[in-house]
């Protein structure tokens, strides 16, 4: 028997469209640099809240600061580690947090550029905003304070540091640096953009970390505004006192 021929016209075949290729996701991954800045990050603001509560003993006097200063290099967690081991441990510490936060920070901010592509965003001119897009601006700025806060203080090179550098004299080698009021006003100013720097990345660290909820974050914010704000003031006595005369 005849098989019957179906009459129907077939229907247009589509042709399959290929797929684009997807490319690799990016290693390491947008959360683990976040994630290693947030904790780089929360190390560098307990170093600076813990580095101006024993800045602030200048205010007790030569006494107080040197013997501060010494137990700080050659005592502390004596004998646990040997004597003077902790300061260099420490250093070494921050310096490996350093180099991790900065290599983060610049590969966030590469990504971010080809996400966005050749448009600016629009309608940013809140106080946060402005915080935001200027943090690696300011953390460029801490960086070069740092190195020459360290050459001024902690090694005592020239011309950063002053011809009266003592190894050991503490207290006179902050006073003496704080005496030249251009080293004073470069101070002020490092220290208002470490506020800047300091809250916008505290309350970051809030958000990296997985906070979620409104109150939390709230919360987050105000912490990172407040600690920031006690930070600038702290440090801004300093300075202001050497030159006034308060301290000398």
């Amino acid at each position: 028997m005849a098989v019957p021929i179906s009459t129907r016209p077939e229907p247009d075949r589509v042709p399959a469209v290929a797929r684009p290729a997807t490319s690799p996701p990016p290693r390491p991954a947008t959360w683990v640099l976040k994630a290693v800045m947030a904790v780089t990050g929360t190390v560098f603001a307990l170093f600076v809240v813990v580095h101006l509560v024993g800045n602030l003993k200048v205010f007790l006097g030569p006494a107080d600061f040197d013997g501060y200063a010494h137990w700080l290099h050659e005592d502390l967690l004596a004998p646990l580690v040997p004597h003077g081991w902790f300061i260099w441990i420490f250093r070494v510490t921050l310096l490996v947090c350093l180099v991790a936060h900065v290599w983060a920070a610049v590969v966030l901010r590469h990504r971010a550029r080809v996400a966005r592509g050749p448009h600016r965003r629009q309608g940013l001119r809140s106080f946060r905003s402005f915080q935001a897009r200027s943090m690696l601006v300011t953390g460029t700025a801490l960086l070069f304070f740092v190195v020459f806060h360290v050459l001024d203080l902690t090694t005592g090179t020239q011309p950063a540091a002053t011809a009266e550098f003592a190894r050991g004299e503490a207290y006179a080698n902050l006073v003496h640096s704080f005496q030249r009021p251009v080293v004073a006003a470069f101070y002020l100013l490092a220290i208002g953009t470490l506020f800047l720097h300091l809250a916008h990345g505290l309350w970051s660290v809030v958000n990296d970390l997985g906070a979620t909820g409104r109150r939390l974050r709230a919360t987050g914010a105000a912490v990172a505004g407040i600690a920031g704000l006690l930070v600038l003031v702290g440090n801004m006595l300093i300075p202001v006192a050497v030159l006034t005369g308060l301290v000398a």
